[in-house]
């Protein structure tokens, strides 16, 4: 690798450093050089850089960046949460064009998804679409818009218009909390517009927590419970919830 290359990587290292994300465009702009090159730059150091989307992050950013979201709560009711989304693997059809939610649980969907089955999947957060990039036969629509990194996740009124032009069957949403008497809740208020959009556009609503997130209420409420067709969790979710829904309950 020439001086030169190796001086541009440097710059586009320490620029993630502090920025955790930037553009195609804008590193080519940052570096003086054409996106073609700064794409053959990435691609030369796949173990330092990951590009996705026109979008360029380091695979191990600096702590509060990409990778602490990524990582803060991978190790937390793991078990519970690839349960609960094995089970809402099986409402997955051959032909479907699906929407998966950002969050730490959705991933686990992301990795159940059947490959080579004409499945379309639209996805706005880093985290999902990478596992979902590398499996063979599925079609992936990545919204785009403003970076948010408390949860690697891309938003803007762009991608709620480009949501309301999608044919989606089935949209897998996550959420921070599920309360019977006040509804479904996330953390982040950027999300709110891109979930309430998909949920007044799929066809299927399916809402996928680990029972852990029952009786749980944070910030920022996008849905009542009747909004959903169905609720996936895991064997551990309290059956006498089951009646309380206002849907299907299914944990096992």
């Amino acid at each position: 690798m020439s001086t030169k290359s190796l001086d541009r990587i440097e710059t586009l290292t320490r620029n993630l450093e502090v920025s955790n994300v930037i553009r195609l465009k804008d590193a080519a702009d940052l570096l003086g050089v054409s996106e073609m090159t700064v794409r053959r730059d990435v691609a030369a150091c796949e173990n330092i850089f990951t590009y996705m989307g026109g979008y360029i992050t380091l695979k191990s950013p600096a702590a509060g960046g990409l990778g602490y979201i990524m990582d803060r709560e991978r190790g937390a009711h793991t078990d519970l949460k690839r349960a609960a989304c094995q089970i809402a693997a099986r409402y997955i059809k051959a032909g479907d064009t699906i929407f998966l939610d950002c969050g730490t649980t959705i991933p686990y969907l992301a990795n159940a998804l059947p490959e080579n089955r004409d499945i379309t999947v639209v996805c706005y957060s880093i985290n999902v679409a990478e596992i979902l990039c590398k499996k063979p036969g599925l079609r992936v629509i990545m919204l785009g818009g403003m970076y948010h990194a408390s949860s690697a996740s891309f938003a803007d009124s762009n991608s709620v218009n480009a949501i309301l032009n999608l044919n989606i069957n089935t949209a897998f949403m996550s959420a921070g909390g599920v309360n019977i008497s006040r509804g479904v809740s996330c953390s982040n208020p950027h999300e709110v517009d891109i979930k309430q959009a998909v949920l007044d556009t799929a066809a299927n609503k399916i809402l996928v927590v680990d029972s852990t997130k029952f009786n749980v209420i944070k910030p920022m409420l996008f849905a009542k419970l009747g909004q959903f067709d169905m609720i996936c969790t895991d064997p551990q979710c309290d059956p006498d919830l089951a009646g309380k829904t206002g849907c299907p309950l299914i944990c096992e």
